[in-house]
Order: C-alpha cells, then structure tokens, then sequence
C-alpha cells in the first residue's frame, strides 16, 4: 500500500488547488489497495481531534464544497471490534464514490489485527458528532466540505447492533444492518454486545436496508426476523450467500460493496441509477448471480 507523510503538510499536497487555504490535519494516511474503483481515489486517515476512529475520505476534497458535499456515514465494526481493520477495503471502496466515512476504532496498522477493549455504542454517535462540528469550523479542512442533512448510520454484526440502538437519532436520514440482527434469543449474544429489544425496531425512522451472508449467517434469522417485523418505514431485506463473514475483506469490499453503494447512493444522494438496483421486479441486484432481494411494501 502506498504511504504518503505521515504528518500532512498543506491541503495543497493533494492538489487541492490554489482556492485551499487551510492545512490538512490528520496525522496518519494510507491508501488502502488502489484507493477504490469510484471517481475519488481515497485514502483512510488518522484525526487528532477524534479517538478512537478511523476516517476512509476521498484525498482530494478540492472537488466539494457547500454545493457538492460529501454524504457523511458512520461505521461500526464486527465483534465490537476497536478498529476497522476488517473492513478496510468496503470502507475504501464506499469513499471512493464519494462518502465521507467515519469509522469506529483506532487506525489500523499495515498488516495488524487491533485488539484492544471492545468498541462502544456512544463511539458511532461522537463520530456524527465530530463530522457534523468539521463541517462548520472554518479551520477544518473539512469546513462546508460535508452534507450534515445526508447521514447514515451502518455496522456489521456487533456495529449493526450498535447502529440499531441508534437509529433513534433524528439526524440519521438511513441506516444499514449489515450480517446483524436484534436478537430472537439473546442467550446466543457474546458477552458486552448492545442489546437492542424487538419492540425497538419501532423508534426507527429512516429507511433500512439488511445486508446478510444467506441461511449459513449466523445472524440471517435475527436480521429477517427484523426485516419482516419492520412495516412502519422503508424497508429491504439483501442476502448474498457466502455466511456471516461477507465480501468485505475481498477487493474492493467485494458484491457487498455493491449492494451498500446502491443503498446509499439512493437513500443519500438521491441516485436513481442506483435506485434501480433495489427498486422494481426483479431489480438490478436481483440481476445479479446469487443475490436475492425481499421489500416491504413502503419500497415504492
């Protein structure tokens, strides 16, 4: 993977263009694989100002502004871990088609698997938060850079628990469960994991999609226990069958990656190309081999 400095200089390095006035100040980057397959190569970097997160961001944000700002999501990983290693390149590859994702957990380094104490719920919300107070001082390199009324919360298996004790949060405009579920039985939980009730998946307000790995999830039965109890908002249901590790390890995060990019391409960009993947019969994922795709009837 390719290393730029280690501290950043001047928002000018990555050619941000003479209108660049302020400096960036993350103090780790890396480029994970080839910086992603969408139009803004992205890296993954480390922010003083936020611990205990890691941000996947386009590396040129000359090309954003107050007119065309980055859709904000925020992360939550597998197993509570703290740090997104896991997930790297589905990160990378949701940045590159221009997202700002803040990730819960530390940098993870070159090669290296964190394992520190277990993530915590409030990390996803204080990563909302940080995005949210960029996006309006003026000496972040990040000021007026963000879309604050484009935000979706996501995880896969303990973060997707994480993400639905969260999904109360007025500022979310959609969420995503990825290989997650409320508990049907919550002896099967690990120890320390958020325990979300049923009878929560009513303080959802946004638009929701499941992505699960197919019958072999372990988490397939909680995730569409959810998606068939959830008539009140928006609703889809995604299965790829490859169990309840997904795609995102593969390169480019793999078909998960695709099916995400649909979601919030829709849901937070308003793209209707993207739309036509999970709307209609049968829907571009559908055209896809092995995925399988259930609606509720608010999907119109």
């Amino acid at each position: 993977m390719r290393r730029i400095s280690v501290l950043a200089t001047l928002a000018v390095a990555f050619g941000l263009g003479c209108n660049a006035q302020v400096a960036e100040t993350f103090t780790k980057n890396r480029t994970v694989e080839d910086g992603g397959t969408g139009p803004y190569k992205a890296i993954m970097v480390e922010e003083p100002s936020l611990e205990a997160h890691t941000i996947f961001r386009p590396a040129d944000l000359s090309k954003f502004d107050k007119k065309n700002p980055l859709p904000i999501l925020v992360w939550g990983n597998g197993a509570c871990t703290n740090s997104p290693w896991e997930h790297q390149n589905f990160l990378s590859e949701i940045a590159s088609h221009g997202f700002f994702v803040v990730a819960i957990g530390y940098w993870p380094a070159e090669g290296e698997r964190y394992h520190g104490a277990q993530s915590k719920v409030e990390q996803q919300i204080e990563g909302l938060d940080w995005a949210i107070a960029q996006n309006a001082d003026k000496n972040s390199p990040y000021y007026n850079k963000l879309d604050v009324k484009s935000i979706a919360a996501a995880g896969m298996s303990c973060g997707g628990l994480q993400t639905l004790v969260n999904a109360a949060d007025e500022r979310l405009k959609a969420i995503m469960i990825c290989n997650s579920g409320s508990f049907i039985d919550p002896s099967g939980a690990v120890p320390g994991m958020p325990m979300p009730q049923k009878e929560d998946l009513k303080k959802i307000h946004t638009p929701v999609m499941y992505l699960l790995g197919g019958p072999t999830d372990i988490a397939y039965e909680n995730g569409m226990d959810d998606f068939h109890k959830i008539d009140h908002v928006p609703a889809v249901a995604v299965n790829y069958p490859v169990g309840h590790g997904g795609t995102y390890g593969q390169p480019h995060g793999g078909e998960f990656s695709i099916a995400a990019l649909a979601w919030l391409k829709w849901q937070l960009k308003g793209d209707k190309e993207a739309a036509a993947m999970l709307k209609g019969s049968p829907c571009g994922l559908e055209q896809r081999p092995d995925w399988t795709v259930e609606k509720n009837d608010k999907i119109k």
